[in-house]
Protein backbone atom coordinates (compact mmCIF):
# COMPACT_ATOMS: atom_id res chain seq x y z
CA UNK A 1 0.00 0.00 0.00
CA UNK A 2 1.42 3.38 -1.03
CA UNK A 3 1.84 6.37 1.21
CA UNK A 4 -1.08 8.20 -0.45
CA UNK A 5 -3.36 5.20 0.14
CA UNK A 6 -2.29 4.97 3.80
CA UNK A 7 -3.05 8.65 4.35
CA UNK A 8 -6.40 8.25 2.59
CA UNK A 9 -7.31 5.32 4.82
CA UNK A 10 -6.16 7.27 7.89
CA UNK A 11 -8.35 10.28 7.11
CA UNK A 12 -11.28 7.94 6.35
CA UNK A 13 -11.17 6.67 9.94
CA UNK A 14 -12.67 8.22 13.09
CA UNK A 15 -9.29 9.17 14.52
CA UNK A 16 -8.29 10.63 11.16
CA UNK A 17 -11.41 12.76 10.93
CA UNK A 18 -11.00 13.96 14.51
CA UNK A 19 -7.34 14.74 13.85
CA UNK A 20 -8.21 16.66 10.68
CA UNK A 21 -11.00 18.55 12.42
CA UNK A 22 -8.78 19.59 15.33
CA UNK A 23 -5.95 20.47 12.95
CA UNK A 24 -8.21 22.75 10.91
CA UNK A 25 -9.65 24.22 14.11
CA UNK A 26 -6.14 24.89 15.41
CA UNK A 27 -5.10 26.52 12.13
CA UNK A 28 -8.22 28.70 12.03
CA UNK A 29 -7.78 29.67 15.69
CA UNK A 30 -4.12 30.44 15.01
CA UNK A 31 -5.07 32.52 11.97
CA UNK A 32 -7.69 34.46 13.91
CA UNK A 33 -5.22 35.03 16.73
CA UNK A 34 -2.60 36.28 14.28
CA UNK A 35 -5.19 38.56 12.67
CA UNK A 36 -6.16 39.91 16.08
CA UNK A 37 -2.51 40.55 17.02
CA UNK A 38 -1.86 42.25 13.67
CA UNK A 39 -4.97 44.41 14.03
CA UNK A 40 -4.04 45.48 17.57
CA UNK A 41 -0.51 46.27 16.39
CA UNK A 42 -1.93 48.38 13.56
CA UNK A 43 -4.22 50.23 15.99
CA UNK A 44 -1.30 50.87 18.31
CA UNK A 45 0.80 52.22 15.43
CA UNK A 46 -2.02 54.50 14.38
CA UNK A 47 -2.42 55.74 17.93
CA UNK A 48 1.28 56.63 17.96
CA UNK A 49 0.85 58.51 14.69
CA UNK A 50 -2.24 60.17 16.11
CA UNK A 51 -0.10 61.49 18.94
CA UNK A 52 2.22 63.01 16.34
CA UNK A 53 -0.75 64.71 14.70
CA UNK A 54 -1.67 66.12 18.11
CA UNK A 55 1.92 67.23 18.68
CA UNK A 56 1.89 68.99 15.29
CA UNK A 57 -1.32 70.81 16.19
CA UNK A 58 -0.04 71.74 19.65
CA UNK A 59 3.19 73.20 18.23
CA UNK A 60 1.20 75.25 15.71
CA UNK A 61 -1.09 76.54 18.49
CA UNK A 62 1.96 77.43 20.61
CA UNK A 63 3.46 79.37 17.66
CA UNK A 64 0.19 81.27 17.25
CA UNK A 65 0.18 82.11 20.94
CA UNK A 66 3.54 83.83 20.52
CA UNK A 67 2.23 85.41 17.31
CA UNK A 68 -0.06 87.65 19.38
CA UNK A 69 2.83 88.99 21.45
CA UNK A 70 4.84 89.66 18.31
CA UNK A 71 2.06 91.50 16.46
CA UNK A 72 0.86 93.51 19.48
CA UNK A 73 4.09 94.21 21.37
CA UNK A 74 6.76 93.51 18.77
CA UNK A 75 8.51 91.16 21.30
CA UNK A 76 11.60 89.70 19.62
CA UNK A 77 11.86 86.91 22.22
CA UNK A 78 8.29 85.79 21.53
CA UNK A 79 9.10 85.85 17.82
CA UNK A 80 12.08 83.53 18.38
CA UNK A 81 9.95 81.17 20.51
CA UNK A 82 7.26 81.10 17.86
CA UNK A 83 9.74 80.31 15.08
CA UNK A 84 11.18 77.52 17.25
CA UNK A 85 7.77 75.90 17.63
CA UNK A 86 7.23 76.21 13.88
CA UNK A 87 10.57 74.46 13.27
CA UNK A 88 9.34 71.54 15.43
CA UNK A 89 5.99 71.57 13.65
CA UNK A 90 7.69 71.47 10.26
CA UNK A 91 9.86 68.52 11.31
CA UNK A 92 6.77 66.66 12.58
CA UNK A 93 4.85 67.46 9.41
CA UNK A 94 7.66 66.01 7.28
CA UNK A 95 7.77 62.88 9.47
CA UNK A 96 4.05 62.15 9.02
CA UNK A 97 3.76 63.50 5.49
CA UNK A 98 3.33 60.06 3.87
CA UNK A 99 0.69 59.00 6.42
CA UNK A 100 -1.03 62.36 6.07
CA UNK A 101 -1.28 61.80 2.34
CA UNK A 102 -3.13 58.50 2.97
CA UNK A 103 -5.32 59.92 5.74
CA UNK A 104 -6.24 63.44 4.54
CA UNK A 105 -5.33 63.11 0.91
CA UNK A 106 -2.36 64.57 -1.04
CA UNK A 107 -4.11 67.90 -1.65
CA UNK A 108 -4.77 68.64 2.02
CA UNK A 109 -1.29 67.45 2.96
CA UNK A 110 0.35 69.73 0.38
CA UNK A 111 -1.89 72.61 1.47
CA UNK A 112 -0.87 72.11 5.14
CA UNK A 113 2.83 71.98 4.24
CA UNK A 114 2.49 75.08 2.04
CA UNK A 115 0.59 76.97 4.76
CA UNK A 116 3.21 75.98 7.34
CA UNK A 117 6.04 77.15 5.05
CA UNK A 118 4.25 80.43 4.26
CA UNK A 119 3.43 81.13 7.91
CA UNK A 120 7.03 80.38 8.97
CA UNK A 121 8.40 82.62 6.17
CA UNK A 122 6.15 85.49 7.29
CA UNK A 123 7.42 85.20 10.88
CA UNK A 124 11.02 85.06 9.65
CA UNK A 125 10.42 88.29 7.69
CA UNK A 126 9.34 89.95 10.93
CA UNK A 127 12.49 88.71 12.71
CA UNK A 128 14.64 90.27 9.95
CA UNK A 129 12.91 93.61 10.47
CA UNK A 130 10.87 93.52 7.33
CA UNK A 131 7.37 94.90 7.34
CA UNK A 132 4.56 92.38 7.33
CA UNK A 133 0.83 92.38 6.89
CA UNK A 134 -0.70 91.42 10.24
CA UNK A 135 -3.96 90.33 8.72
CA UNK A 136 -2.14 88.10 6.27
CA UNK A 137 -0.14 86.49 9.08
CA UNK A 138 -3.30 85.89 11.12
CA UNK A 139 -5.01 84.40 8.05
CA UNK A 140 -2.09 82.07 7.37
CA UNK A 141 -2.06 81.06 11.04
CA UNK A 142 -5.77 80.37 11.11
CA UNK A 143 -5.61 78.35 7.90
CA UNK A 144 -2.67 76.38 9.29
CA UNK A 145 -4.60 75.59 12.47
CA UNK A 146 -7.68 74.56 10.50
CA UNK A 147 -5.66 72.22 8.27
CA UNK A 148 -3.82 70.66 11.23
CA UNK A 149 -7.05 70.20 13.18
CA UNK A 150 -8.72 68.65 10.11
CA UNK A 151 -5.84 66.22 9.63
CA UNK A 152 -5.86 65.25 13.34
CA UNK A 153 -9.64 64.86 13.32
CA UNK A 154 -9.54 62.70 10.19
CA UNK A 155 -6.82 60.56 11.80
CA UNK A 156 -8.91 60.06 14.94
CA UNK A 157 -11.97 59.13 12.87
CA UNK A 158 -9.96 56.48 11.02
CA UNK A 159 -8.71 55.10 14.33
CA UNK A 160 -12.27 54.97 15.65
CA UNK A 161 -13.38 53.08 12.54
CA UNK A 162 -10.48 50.64 12.96
CA UNK A 163 -11.39 50.08 16.61
CA UNK A 164 -15.02 49.49 15.59
CA UNK A 165 -13.89 46.84 13.09
CA UNK A 166 -11.60 45.24 15.68
CA UNK A 167 -14.52 45.06 18.12
CA UNK A 168 -16.39 42.95 15.55
CA UNK A 169 -13.54 40.43 15.33
CA UNK A 170 -14.66 38.38 18.40
CA UNK A 171 -18.11 38.03 16.85
CA UNK A 172 -16.49 36.85 13.61
CA UNK A 173 -14.43 34.37 15.59
CA UNK A 174 -17.58 33.16 17.33
CA UNK A 175 -19.29 32.75 13.96
CA UNK A 176 -16.38 30.70 12.60
CA UNK A 177 -16.47 28.41 15.63
CA UNK A 178 -20.23 28.05 15.29
CA UNK A 179 -19.68 26.90 11.71
CA UNK A 180 -17.10 24.40 12.94
CA UNK A 181 -19.53 23.16 15.59
CA UNK A 182 -22.18 22.62 12.92
CA UNK A 183 -19.62 20.76 10.80
CA UNK A 184 -18.54 18.69 13.82
CA UNK A 185 -22.14 17.78 14.64
CA UNK A 186 -22.69 16.79 11.02
CA UNK A 187 -19.54 14.63 11.02
CA UNK A 188 -20.44 12.97 14.33
CA UNK A 189 -24.05 12.40 13.28
CA UNK A 190 -23.19 11.13 9.82
CA UNK A 191 -20.13 9.10 10.72
CA UNK A 192 -21.04 7.79 14.19
CA UNK A 193 -24.60 8.29 15.40
CA UNK A 194 -26.42 7.14 12.26
CA UNK A 195 -24.25 4.02 11.80
CA UNK A 196 -24.50 3.20 15.52
CA UNK A 197 -28.29 3.43 15.27
CA UNK A 198 -28.08 1.04 12.33
CA UNK A 199 -25.86 -1.30 14.37
CA UNK A 200 -28.40 -1.24 17.21
CA UNK A 201 -31.19 -2.14 14.78
CA UNK A 202 -29.08 -4.93 13.29
CA UNK A 203 -28.20 -6.47 16.65
CA UNK A 204 -31.85 -6.31 17.66
CA UNK A 205 -32.79 -8.07 14.44
CA UNK A 206 -30.12 -10.74 15.00
CA UNK A 207 -31.40 -11.21 18.56
CA UNK A 208 -34.84 -12.02 17.07
CA UNK A 209 -33.34 -14.67 14.80
CA UNK A 210 -33.01 -12.69 11.56
CA UNK A 211 -29.53 -13.44 10.22
CA UNK A 212 -29.88 -11.81 6.81
CA UNK A 213 -26.81 -9.82 5.65
CA UNK A 214 -26.55 -6.16 6.59
CA UNK A 215 -27.17 -3.78 3.70
CA UNK A 216 -25.81 -0.39 4.76
CA UNK A 217 -25.83 1.96 1.74
CA UNK A 218 -23.41 4.83 1.54
CA UNK A 219 -19.77 5.20 2.37
CA UNK A 220 -18.78 4.68 6.00
CA UNK A 221 -15.64 5.47 7.96
CA UNK A 222 -13.15 2.64 8.37
CA UNK A 223 -14.15 1.62 11.92
CA UNK A 224 -17.89 1.54 11.12
CA UNK A 225 -17.28 -0.32 7.87
CA UNK A 226 -15.21 -2.88 9.80
CA UNK A 227 -17.94 -3.18 12.44
CA UNK A 228 -20.63 -3.75 9.80
CA UNK A 229 -18.41 -6.35 8.12
CA UNK A 230 -17.93 -8.08 11.49
CA UNK A 231 -21.71 -8.04 12.05
CA UNK A 232 -22.25 -9.64 8.64
CA UNK A 233 -19.69 -12.32 9.50
CA UNK A 234 -21.30 -12.84 12.91
CA UNK A 235 -24.76 -13.20 11.34
CA UNK A 236 -23.39 -15.65 8.79
CA UNK A 237 -21.68 -17.75 11.46
CA UNK A 238 -24.78 -17.69 13.67
CA UNK A 239 -26.95 -18.79 10.77
CA UNK A 240 -24.45 -21.50 9.83
CA UNK A 241 -24.28 -22.80 13.40
CA UNK A 242 -27.93 -22.34 14.31
CA UNK A 243 -28.65 -26.02 13.77
CA UNK A 244 -25.72 -26.92 16.02
CA UNK A 245 -27.05 -24.57 18.70
CA UNK A 246 -30.53 -26.08 18.47
CA UNK A 247 -29.03 -29.55 18.56
CA UNK A 248 -27.01 -28.68 21.67
CA UNK A 249 -30.15 -27.37 23.39
CA UNK A 250 -32.08 -30.51 22.50
CA UNK A 251 -29.33 -32.76 23.79
CA UNK A 252 -28.97 -30.73 26.99
CA UNK A 253 -32.70 -31.08 27.68
CA UNK A 254 -32.85 -34.74 26.73
CA UNK A 255 -29.69 -35.48 28.70
CA UNK A 256 -31.36 -34.41 31.92
CA UNK A 257 -34.41 -36.52 31.11
CA UNK A 258 -32.58 -39.64 29.99
CA UNK A 259 -30.18 -39.64 32.95
CA UNK A 260 -33.05 -40.21 35.34
CA UNK A 261 -34.72 -42.77 33.09
CA UNK A 262 -31.49 -44.71 32.56
CA UNK A 263 -30.78 -45.00 36.27
CA UNK A 264 -34.34 -46.16 36.94
CA UNK A 265 -34.21 -48.78 34.18
CA UNK A 266 -30.72 -50.01 35.01
CA UNK A 267 -31.70 -51.89 38.19
CA UNK A 268 -34.64 -53.87 36.68
CA UNK A 269 -32.51 -54.75 33.64
CA UNK A 270 -29.71 -56.03 35.86
CA UNK A 271 -32.24 -58.08 37.84
CA UNK A 272 -33.68 -59.57 34.63
CA UNK A 273 -30.20 -60.50 33.38
CA UNK A 274 -29.28 -62.01 36.74
CA UNK A 275 -32.54 -63.99 36.85
CA UNK A 276 -32.08 -65.28 33.29
CA UNK A 277 -28.49 -66.33 33.97
CA UNK A 278 -29.52 -68.02 37.24
CA UNK A 279 -32.38 -69.82 35.47
CA UNK A 280 -30.03 -71.22 32.80
CA UNK A 281 -27.35 -72.21 35.30
CA UNK A 282 -29.67 -73.74 37.91
CA UNK A 283 -32.50 -75.23 35.87
CA UNK A 284 -30.90 -75.52 32.45
CA UNK A 285 -30.86 -79.30 32.65
CA UNK A 286 -34.61 -79.63 33.22
CA UNK A 287 -35.64 -77.06 30.61
CA UNK A 288 -36.66 -78.25 27.18
CA UNK A 289 -35.31 -76.61 24.04
CA UNK A 290 -38.12 -74.06 23.87
CA UNK A 291 -37.54 -73.07 27.50
CA UNK A 292 -33.81 -72.68 26.96
CA UNK A 293 -34.48 -70.60 23.84
CA UNK A 294 -36.87 -68.36 25.74
CA UNK A 295 -34.39 -67.89 28.60
CA UNK A 296 -31.61 -67.14 26.12
CA UNK A 297 -33.83 -64.59 24.34
CA UNK A 298 -34.56 -62.95 27.69
CA UNK A 299 -30.83 -62.75 28.44
CA UNK A 300 -30.00 -61.38 24.96
CA UNK A 301 -32.69 -58.74 25.08
CA UNK A 302 -31.73 -57.80 28.63
CA UNK A 303 -28.11 -57.34 27.48
CA UNK A 304 -29.34 -55.18 24.59
CA UNK A 305 -31.41 -53.14 27.03
CA UNK A 306 -28.34 -52.82 29.26
CA UNK A 307 -26.32 -51.53 26.29
CA UNK A 308 -29.02 -48.96 25.60
CA UNK A 309 -28.93 -47.89 29.25
CA UNK A 310 -25.13 -47.52 29.10
CA UNK A 311 -25.47 -45.42 25.95
CA UNK A 312 -28.07 -43.27 27.66
CA UNK A 313 -25.76 -42.75 30.61
CA UNK A 314 -22.87 -41.85 28.29
CA UNK A 315 -25.15 -39.47 26.42
CA UNK A 316 -26.42 -37.74 29.57
CA UNK A 317 -23.01 -37.47 31.24
CA UNK A 318 -22.11 -33.75 31.51
CA UNK A 319 -18.86 -33.87 33.46
CA UNK A 320 -15.75 -32.99 31.52
CA UNK A 321 -13.47 -35.99 31.03
CA UNK A 322 -9.84 -35.65 32.00
CA UNK A 323 -8.03 -34.61 28.84
CA UNK A 324 -4.52 -35.61 27.89
CA UNK A 325 -2.35 -35.18 24.80
CA UNK A 326 -3.18 -37.82 22.17
CA UNK A 327 -1.61 -38.64 18.83
CA UNK A 328 -4.49 -38.59 16.29
CA UNK A 329 -2.89 -41.26 14.10
CA UNK A 330 -2.31 -43.66 17.01
CA UNK A 331 -5.82 -43.13 18.37
CA UNK A 332 -7.46 -43.76 14.96
CA UNK A 333 -5.32 -46.83 14.20
CA UNK A 334 -6.08 -48.37 17.59
CA UNK A 335 -9.80 -47.80 16.96
CA UNK A 336 -9.66 -49.38 13.50
CA UNK A 337 -7.87 -52.38 15.02
CA UNK A 338 -10.87 -52.97 17.29
CA UNK A 339 -13.09 -53.26 14.19
CA UNK A 340 -10.77 -55.52 12.22
CA UNK A 341 -13.02 -58.58 12.29
CA UNK A 342 -16.20 -56.69 11.42
CA UNK A 343 -14.44 -54.97 8.51
CA UNK A 344 -13.19 -58.29 7.16
CA UNK A 345 -16.66 -59.87 7.42
CA UNK A 346 -18.25 -56.92 5.61
CA UNK A 347 -16.09 -57.46 2.53
CA UNK A 348 -14.76 -53.89 2.38
CA UNK A 349 -11.70 -52.01 3.56
CA UNK A 350 -10.92 -49.13 5.87
CA UNK A 351 -8.10 -46.83 4.76
CA UNK A 352 -6.33 -44.58 7.28
CA UNK A 353 -4.72 -41.68 5.42
CA UNK A 354 -3.46 -39.25 8.03
CA UNK A 355 -0.67 -36.83 7.07
CA UNK A 356 2.51 -37.02 9.16
CA UNK A 357 3.14 -34.33 11.74
CA UNK A 358 -0.46 -33.73 12.84
CA UNK A 359 -0.54 -31.91 16.16
CA UNK A 360 -1.56 -33.72 19.31
CA UNK A 361 -5.18 -33.29 20.36
CA UNK A 362 -6.58 -32.77 23.85
CA UNK A 363 -8.90 -35.70 24.52
CA UNK A 364 -9.75 -38.85 26.40
CA UNK A 365 -8.60 -42.02 24.64
CA UNK A 366 -11.53 -44.23 25.67
CA UNK A 367 -14.11 -41.61 24.75
CA UNK A 368 -12.50 -40.78 21.40
CA UNK A 369 -12.27 -44.47 20.57
CA UNK A 370 -15.99 -44.67 21.25
CA UNK A 371 -16.56 -41.67 18.94
CA UNK A 372 -14.64 -43.17 16.01
CA UNK A 373 -15.97 -46.67 16.67
CA UNK A 374 -19.48 -45.25 16.18
CA UNK A 375 -18.53 -43.26 13.07
CA UNK A 376 -16.50 -46.00 11.38
CA UNK A 377 -19.01 -48.71 12.26
CA UNK A 378 -21.87 -46.60 10.87
CA UNK A 379 -19.83 -46.00 7.70
CA UNK A 380 -19.10 -49.74 7.35
CA UNK A 381 -22.76 -50.62 7.81
CA UNK A 382 -23.84 -47.96 5.27
CA UNK A 383 -21.32 -49.08 2.61
CA UNK A 384 -22.03 -52.08 0.37
CA UNK A 385 -19.43 -54.88 -0.02
CA UNK A 386 -16.46 -53.80 -2.08
CA UNK A 387 -16.75 -50.19 -0.86
CA UNK A 388 -14.28 -48.20 1.15
CA UNK A 389 -14.22 -46.11 4.31
CA UNK A 390 -11.45 -43.50 4.47
CA UNK A 391 -10.22 -41.80 7.62
CA UNK A 392 -8.16 -38.69 6.83
CA UNK A 393 -7.07 -35.58 8.68
CA UNK A 394 -5.84 -32.04 8.29
CA UNK A 395 -4.72 -29.05 10.33
CA UNK A 396 -7.57 -26.57 10.96
CA UNK A 397 -6.00 -23.71 12.91
CA UNK A 398 -6.72 -24.25 16.58
CA UNK A 399 -8.22 -27.67 15.78
CA UNK A 400 -7.24 -30.94 14.16
CA UNK A 401 -9.94 -32.10 11.74
CA UNK A 402 -10.43 -35.88 11.36
CA UNK A 403 -12.70 -36.99 8.50
CA UNK A 404 -14.59 -40.25 8.10
CA UNK A 405 -15.83 -40.71 4.53
CA UNK A 406 -17.74 -43.65 3.09
CA UNK A 407 -18.90 -44.68 -0.38
CA UNK A 408 -22.38 -45.71 0.67
CA UNK A 409 -25.77 -44.53 -0.50
CA UNK A 410 -25.63 -41.32 1.51
CA UNK A 411 -28.14 -39.64 3.80
CA UNK A 412 -31.30 -37.92 2.46
CA UNK A 413 -31.22 -34.15 2.80
CA UNK A 414 -34.39 -34.09 4.93
CA UNK A 415 -32.85 -36.51 7.44
CA UNK A 416 -29.41 -34.88 7.67
CA UNK A 417 -30.41 -32.16 10.22
CA UNK A 418 -31.75 -34.85 12.61
CA UNK A 419 -29.00 -37.46 12.62
CA UNK A 420 -27.48 -36.23 15.91
CA UNK A 421 -30.82 -36.29 17.73
CA UNK A 422 -31.28 -39.04 20.31
CA UNK A 423 -33.25 -42.10 19.14
CA UNK A 424 -33.19 -40.97 15.49
CA UNK A 425 -31.93 -43.75 13.21
CA UNK A 426 -31.98 -44.55 9.50
CA UNK A 427 -31.42 -48.24 10.12
CA UNK A 428 -34.09 -50.91 9.95
CA UNK A 429 -36.14 -51.54 13.13
CA UNK A 430 -34.22 -53.57 15.70
CA UNK A 431 -30.81 -52.80 14.12
CA UNK A 432 -30.06 -49.52 15.81
CA UNK A 433 -30.88 -47.62 18.98
CA UNK A 434 -30.52 -44.14 17.53
CA UNK A 435 -28.07 -43.19 20.28
CA UNK A 436 -24.69 -43.73 18.58
CA UNK A 437 -24.40 -40.34 16.85
CA UNK A 438 -26.09 -38.54 19.75
CA UNK A 439 -23.52 -39.97 22.16
CA UNK A 440 -20.75 -39.11 19.67
CA UNK A 441 -21.99 -35.53 19.42
CA UNK A 442 -22.17 -35.21 23.21
CA UNK A 443 -18.64 -36.58 23.75
CA UNK A 444 -17.08 -34.30 21.13
CA UNK A 445 -18.84 -31.26 22.60
CA UNK A 446 -17.63 -32.12 26.11
CA UNK A 447 -14.07 -32.13 24.80
CA UNK A 448 -14.45 -28.64 23.36
CA UNK A 449 -14.75 -29.76 19.74
CA UNK A 450 -17.49 -29.97 17.17
CA UNK A 451 -18.78 -32.45 14.60
CA UNK A 452 -20.25 -31.79 11.17
CA UNK A 453 -21.94 -34.04 8.64
CA UNK A 454 -22.30 -33.64 4.87
CA UNK A 455 -23.87 -36.00 2.41
CA UNK A 456 -25.14 -36.18 -1.13
CA UNK A 457 -27.60 -38.94 -1.83
CA UNK A 458 -25.89 -41.71 -3.81
CA UNK A 459 -22.37 -40.35 -3.14
CA UNK A 460 -21.79 -41.41 0.46
CA UNK A 461 -21.45 -39.40 3.64
CA UNK A 462 -18.68 -37.33 5.24
CA UNK A 463 -18.30 -36.70 8.97
CA UNK A 464 -15.78 -34.11 10.18
CA UNK A 465 -14.67 -34.17 13.82
CA UNK A 466 -12.84 -31.03 15.01
CA UNK A 467 -10.74 -31.70 18.12
CA UNK A 468 -8.86 -28.92 19.93
CA UNK A 469 -5.10 -29.06 19.81
CA UNK A 470 -3.30 -29.80 23.05
CA UNK A 471 -1.69 -26.62 24.41
CA UNK A 472 1.05 -26.76 27.02
CA UNK A 473 0.03 -24.55 29.95
CA UNK A 474 2.49 -23.04 32.37
CA UNK A 475 1.94 -23.60 36.07
CA UNK A 476 1.26 -20.76 38.45
CA UNK A 477 4.95 -20.24 39.15
CA UNK A 478 5.60 -19.65 35.46
CA UNK A 479 7.79 -22.75 35.09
Amino acid sequence: MGRAARWRDFFNSIKGKIFALFLVTFLVAGGLTALNVWTLSAVRARLVLSERYDDLLNNILEARRYEKNVLIYGDARSLAEGVGYLDQAEAQAQAIASDMGRVAGPERRDALLAALAGYRAALLDLRQGLSADAERIRGLGKRLVDLAEGAARTKRERIHRTISRVSLLPFGTLGVFLLFMVFLIKVVAGSLLTPLTLVRQITGRVAKGDFSPVNAPGRHIAEIAGLLEALNLMAHELEANQENLLQARKIAALGTLTAGIAHEINNPVNNIMLSAETLLETHGDVLDEDGKELATDILDQAERAGEIVRNLLDFSRTERAELSPLDPAGMVKSTVALLKNQVMISGMKVVVDLPPGLAQVAGNLRHLQQVFLNLILNAVQATPPGGQVTVSGLDAGEFVCLEVRDTGKGIPAEQLPHIFEPFFTTKDPGKGTGLGLAVTYSIVKRMGGRIEAKSTLGEGALFRVYLPKFMEQEDKDGR
